[in-house]
């Protein structure tokens, strides 16, 4: 099979996933229907607060996706077109909820591009079910005690449990604890 070129399409979507939630599911899910492999791409050094440590949102991931033979899932820390270049894959996948995503998306993926021209971004369009879905939201809904059980799979539904949990208790100690004393 000499000279034979290998066309393999390997896509990056590339995220928090703090936690994951069912609308980058949807797309995960949608998108290694188009792609040869899709690897989920967990970044672990973002420029905001997050609830849970990337090993723990690592593995929430892998659960989601542990019978799909299409789909592995990988940490990691630098420019998401490095990792592209490192994985050696083609395109970054995105997914769009609402108008306000697209903005944002777009800058994205402009600068993605000056980085690196030869790697496309192809941004899918969240299902409808999942237009209101958004880490930030089950976060907060969860840390509120509200319930998350139709955003989530059950195993983040438990590790969010869990976690704010911990949280409340923290929260409590942290209230009588006084220097007056």
């Amino acid at each position: 099979m000499k000279g034979i070129k290998n066309n393999m399409v390997r896509a990056i979507f590339p995220g928090t996933f703090d936690p994951i939630h069912y609308g980058h599911i949807d797309i995960a899910t949608r998108a290694s229907k188009l792609f040869d492999e899709l690897i989920i791409a967990v970044y672990d050094k973002p420029l905001k607060n997050l609830l849970f440590p990337p090993e723990v949102r690592l593995d929430l991931v892998r659960q989601c996706f542990q019978n799909d033979a299409k789909i592995r899932v990988m940490g990691y820390n630098n420019l998401t077109v490095d990792f592209c270049l490192q994985q050696q894959a083609q395109v970054i996948v995105r997914g769009l909820r609402v108008f306000s995503d697209f903005e944002h998306e777009f800058r994205m993926a402009l600068a993605n591009k000056r980085l690196n021209d030869k790697i496309e971004v192809i941004a899918l369009i969240t299902s409808e079910q999942h237009t209101f879905l958004s880490s930030t939201t089950v976060r907060e809904i969860a840390i509120l005690g509200g319930n998350v059980s139709t955003m989530v799979p059950p195993h983040v539904e438990l590790a969010l449990r869990s976690e704010t949990q911990e949280i409340e208790e923290a929260q409590k100690m942290s209230q009588h604890t006084s220097l007056r004393d």
